[in-house]
Protein backbone atom coordinates (compact mmCIF):
# COMPACT_ATOMS: atom_id res chain seq x y z
CA UNK A 1 0.00 0.00 0.00
CA UNK A 2 1.18 3.67 -0.40
CA UNK A 3 2.63 5.59 2.08
CA UNK A 4 0.87 8.93 0.68
CA UNK A 5 -2.78 9.78 0.28
CA UNK A 6 -3.50 13.04 -2.60
CA UNK A 7 -5.71 15.56 -1.77
CA UNK A 8 -8.60 16.96 -3.76
CA UNK A 9 -10.38 20.29 -2.46
CA UNK A 10 -13.14 21.29 -4.59
CA UNK A 11 -14.75 24.64 -4.37
CA UNK A 12 -14.65 27.85 -6.12
CA UNK A 13 -15.23 29.58 -2.51
CA UNK A 14 -12.07 29.21 -2.00
CA UNK A 15 -10.26 29.96 -4.61
CA UNK A 16 -11.43 33.24 -4.77
CA UNK A 17 -10.92 33.87 -0.65
CA UNK A 18 -14.63 33.68 0.22
CA UNK A 19 -14.10 30.80 2.42
CA UNK A 20 -11.05 29.66 3.61
CA UNK A 21 -9.73 25.84 3.08
CA UNK A 22 -9.54 23.62 6.59
CA UNK A 23 -8.88 20.62 4.64
CA UNK A 24 -5.07 20.46 3.61
CA UNK A 25 -3.97 20.78 7.68
CA UNK A 26 -6.06 18.46 8.91
CA UNK A 27 -5.57 16.10 6.73
CA UNK A 28 -1.65 16.23 6.88
CA UNK A 29 -2.23 16.17 10.48
CA UNK A 30 -4.48 12.70 10.44
CA UNK A 31 -2.68 11.10 8.00
CA UNK A 32 0.99 11.57 9.94
CA UNK A 33 -1.03 9.90 13.11
CA UNK A 34 -1.19 6.73 10.78
CA UNK A 35 1.90 6.91 9.47
CA UNK A 36 1.01 8.51 6.08
CA UNK A 37 2.17 11.69 3.72
CA UNK A 38 0.22 13.87 1.60
CA UNK A 39 1.73 13.01 -1.96
CA UNK A 40 -0.08 16.22 -3.25
CA UNK A 41 -2.69 18.78 -3.36
CA UNK A 42 -5.30 20.46 -5.81
CA UNK A 43 -7.19 22.83 -5.20
CA UNK A 44 -10.02 23.08 -7.84
CA UNK A 45 -12.85 24.84 -8.96
CA UNK A 46 -16.15 24.43 -9.61
CA UNK A 47 -16.09 24.05 -12.63
CA UNK A 48 -17.24 21.05 -14.61
CA UNK A 49 -14.47 20.63 -16.84
CA UNK A 50 -11.95 21.57 -14.72
CA UNK A 51 -13.02 19.11 -12.28
CA UNK A 52 -13.39 16.42 -14.51
CA UNK A 53 -9.38 17.02 -15.98
CA UNK A 54 -8.47 16.82 -12.18
CA UNK A 55 -10.48 13.88 -11.49
CA UNK A 56 -9.43 11.90 -13.98
CA UNK A 57 -5.59 12.92 -13.37
CA UNK A 58 -6.32 11.97 -9.57
CA UNK A 59 -7.66 8.60 -10.48
CA UNK A 60 -4.63 7.64 -13.08
CA UNK A 61 -2.39 8.16 -10.09
CA UNK A 62 -0.74 5.32 -8.34
CA UNK A 63 -1.66 6.60 -4.47
CA UNK A 64 -5.26 6.63 -3.58
CA UNK A 65 -6.96 10.19 -3.02
CA UNK A 66 -9.04 12.41 -0.62
CA UNK A 67 -11.42 14.55 -1.97
CA UNK A 68 -13.34 17.30 -0.21
CA UNK A 69 -16.40 19.30 -1.54
CA UNK A 70 -19.22 19.17 -4.61
CA UNK A 71 -20.93 16.52 -2.88
CA UNK A 72 -24.40 18.56 -2.56
CA UNK A 73 -27.42 19.06 -4.69
CA UNK A 74 -27.35 22.52 -5.68
CA UNK A 75 -26.11 23.08 -9.18
CA UNK A 76 -22.84 23.93 -8.53
CA UNK A 77 -22.23 20.44 -6.93
CA UNK A 78 -20.13 18.10 -9.59
CA UNK A 79 -18.74 16.12 -7.78
CA UNK A 80 -20.98 12.90 -8.05
CA UNK A 81 -20.92 13.44 -11.60
CA UNK A 82 -17.68 14.29 -12.27
CA UNK A 83 -16.43 11.06 -10.22
CA UNK A 84 -18.38 9.14 -12.22
CA UNK A 85 -17.26 10.53 -15.27
CA UNK A 86 -13.31 10.10 -14.53
CA UNK A 87 -14.31 6.36 -13.57
CA UNK A 88 -15.98 6.16 -16.70
CA UNK A 89 -19.35 4.38 -15.50
CA UNK A 90 -22.30 6.22 -14.63
CA UNK A 91 -24.45 8.03 -11.96
CA UNK A 92 -26.96 5.65 -10.26
CA UNK A 93 -29.79 5.40 -7.90
CA UNK A 94 -27.57 3.98 -4.78
CA UNK A 95 -30.61 1.94 -2.85
CA UNK A 96 -28.94 2.32 0.45
CA UNK A 97 -27.75 5.89 0.19
CA UNK A 98 -31.58 7.02 -0.86
CA UNK A 99 -32.56 4.77 2.14
CA UNK A 100 -30.29 6.33 4.36
CA UNK A 101 -31.52 10.04 3.24
CA UNK A 102 -34.77 9.24 3.56
CA UNK A 103 -34.62 7.51 7.28
CA UNK A 104 -32.91 11.07 7.54
CA UNK A 105 -34.94 13.74 6.24
CA UNK A 106 -38.71 12.16 6.02
CA UNK A 107 -40.99 14.15 3.82
CA UNK A 108 -38.24 16.55 3.06
CA UNK A 109 -35.99 13.95 1.56
CA UNK A 110 -38.13 14.84 -1.78
CA UNK A 111 -37.53 16.24 -4.20
CA UNK A 112 -33.75 17.81 -3.50
CA UNK A 113 -32.11 15.61 -1.23
CA UNK A 114 -32.88 12.27 -2.64
CA UNK A 115 -30.81 13.13 -5.60
CA UNK A 116 -27.43 12.84 -3.31
CA UNK A 117 -28.23 9.03 -3.83
CA UNK A 118 -27.05 9.24 -7.17
CA UNK A 119 -23.57 7.87 -7.17
CA UNK A 120 -21.51 6.30 -9.37
CA UNK A 121 -22.24 2.84 -10.45
CA UNK A 122 -20.04 0.55 -8.03
CA UNK A 123 -19.33 2.84 -5.20
CA UNK A 124 -18.78 1.80 -1.67
CA UNK A 125 -20.52 4.11 0.63
CA UNK A 126 -18.40 6.10 3.52
CA UNK A 127 -21.02 6.38 7.00
CA UNK A 128 -21.65 10.38 8.04
CA UNK A 129 -22.25 10.07 11.72
CA UNK A 130 -23.59 13.61 11.53
CA UNK A 131 -26.59 14.00 8.95
CA UNK A 132 -26.42 10.28 7.42
CA UNK A 133 -25.89 11.52 3.75
CA UNK A 134 -23.24 9.34 3.25
CA UNK A 135 -19.83 9.88 1.21
CA UNK A 136 -18.09 7.41 -1.31
CA UNK A 137 -15.47 5.34 -2.93
CA UNK A 138 -14.80 4.62 -6.11
CA UNK A 139 -11.45 3.87 -7.53
CA UNK A 140 -8.43 5.60 -5.71
CA UNK A 141 -10.46 7.79 -5.19
CA UNK A 142 -12.38 8.50 -1.39
CA UNK A 143 -15.04 11.03 -1.69
CA UNK A 144 -16.27 13.68 1.26
CA UNK A 145 -18.34 16.66 1.69
CA UNK A 146 -16.80 19.90 1.79
CA UNK A 147 -18.18 21.00 5.54
CA UNK A 148 -15.25 19.59 8.05
CA UNK A 149 -17.31 18.82 10.95
CA UNK A 150 -18.89 15.89 8.67
CA UNK A 151 -15.36 14.90 6.90
CA UNK A 152 -13.12 14.72 9.68
CA UNK A 153 -15.61 11.66 11.10
CA UNK A 154 -15.95 10.06 8.00
CA UNK A 155 -12.40 10.10 6.92
CA UNK A 156 -11.48 9.02 10.31
CA UNK A 157 -13.71 6.06 9.50
CA UNK A 158 -11.92 5.65 5.68
CA UNK A 159 -8.49 5.27 7.45
CA UNK A 160 -9.54 3.13 10.30
CA UNK A 161 -11.17 0.52 7.93
CA UNK A 162 -8.62 0.64 4.99
CA UNK A 163 -5.07 2.66 6.16
CA UNK A 164 -2.73 0.39 8.63
CA UNK A 165 -1.07 2.15 10.71
CA UNK A 166 2.69 2.55 9.51
CA UNK A 167 5.95 3.08 11.22
CA UNK A 168 6.30 6.71 10.76
CA UNK A 169 9.05 8.46 8.74
CA UNK A 170 11.68 10.17 10.01
CA UNK A 171 13.34 13.59 9.43
CA UNK A 172 16.82 14.95 9.72
CA UNK A 173 17.50 18.68 9.29
CA UNK A 174 20.61 20.82 9.91
CA UNK A 175 21.05 24.73 9.36
CA UNK A 176 23.35 26.06 7.37
CA UNK A 177 24.36 29.77 8.67
CA UNK A 178 25.66 31.89 5.86
CA UNK A 179 25.33 29.39 3.01
CA UNK A 180 24.58 29.63 -0.48
CA UNK A 181 22.49 27.25 -2.08
CA UNK A 182 23.78 27.36 -5.48
CA UNK A 183 27.01 26.78 -3.94
CA UNK A 184 25.89 23.32 -2.34
CA UNK A 185 24.36 21.95 -5.72
CA UNK A 186 27.25 19.56 -6.85
CA UNK A 187 27.48 18.12 -2.95
CA UNK A 188 23.62 17.69 -3.63
CA UNK A 189 23.35 16.14 -6.45
CA UNK A 190 26.30 13.69 -5.34
CA UNK A 191 24.53 13.15 -1.87
CA UNK A 192 21.05 12.14 -3.14
CA UNK A 193 23.25 9.59 -5.31
CA UNK A 194 24.83 8.15 -2.68
CA UNK A 195 21.21 7.27 -0.79
CA UNK A 196 18.37 6.77 -3.14
CA UNK A 197 16.06 5.70 0.07
CA UNK A 198 15.69 8.93 1.41
CA UNK A 199 14.01 11.83 0.43
CA UNK A 200 15.93 15.48 0.63
CA UNK A 201 14.99 18.50 0.89
CA UNK A 202 16.90 21.74 0.38
CA UNK A 203 15.04 25.39 1.91
CA UNK A 204 17.38 28.67 1.49
CA UNK A 205 15.94 31.79 2.89
CA UNK A 206 17.33 35.62 3.78
CA UNK A 207 17.71 36.52 7.41
CA UNK A 208 18.85 40.24 8.47
CA UNK A 209 22.22 38.22 8.88
CA UNK A 210 21.99 37.53 5.00
CA UNK A 211 21.47 34.06 3.29
CA UNK A 212 21.16 30.56 5.04
CA UNK A 213 19.83 26.88 3.84
CA UNK A 214 18.14 24.23 5.79
CA UNK A 215 18.72 21.25 4.78
CA UNK A 216 16.68 17.76 5.21
CA UNK A 217 16.61 14.24 4.73
CA UNK A 218 13.68 11.71 5.68
CA UNK A 219 12.58 8.68 5.47
CA UNK A 220 12.84 5.18 7.44
CA UNK A 221 15.02 5.88 10.67
CA UNK A 222 17.73 3.51 9.93
CA UNK A 223 18.91 4.92 6.86
CA UNK A 224 17.95 8.48 7.92
CA UNK A 225 20.56 8.15 10.30
CA UNK A 226 23.46 6.67 7.89
CA UNK A 227 22.48 9.72 5.39
CA UNK A 228 22.37 12.67 8.20
CA UNK A 229 25.83 11.33 9.20
CA UNK A 230 27.66 11.36 5.51
CA UNK A 231 25.67 14.66 4.71
CA UNK A 232 27.30 16.51 8.13
CA UNK A 233 30.87 14.90 7.10
CA UNK A 234 30.17 16.36 2.90
CA UNK A 235 29.35 19.86 4.93
CA UNK A 236 32.24 19.47 7.35
CA UNK A 237 34.55 19.40 4.64
CA UNK A 238 33.89 22.41 2.61
CA UNK A 239 33.92 24.13 5.83
CA UNK A 240 30.44 25.18 6.92
CA UNK A 241 29.13 25.62 9.79
CA UNK A 242 26.54 22.91 10.18
CA UNK A 243 23.80 23.41 13.19
CA UNK A 244 21.52 20.45 13.83
CA UNK A 245 17.76 21.24 14.24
Amino acid sequence: MSKEVGLVIIGTEILSGKREDRHFLRSRQQLARRGYGVAWCLIVPDTRDILLTQLRWAMAQSVPFFSFGGLGATPDDLTRDGAAAAAGVTLSRHAEAEALIRQQFGAEAEPVRVRMADLPVGARLIPNPVNNVPGFSVGNGYFFPGFPQMAEPMSDWVLEQHFPPLVADIEARVLLPSAREGNLVPLMESFCAAHPDIRFSSLPSLTATGPQVELGVAGQEAPVQVAIRDLKARLNLMGLEVQDL
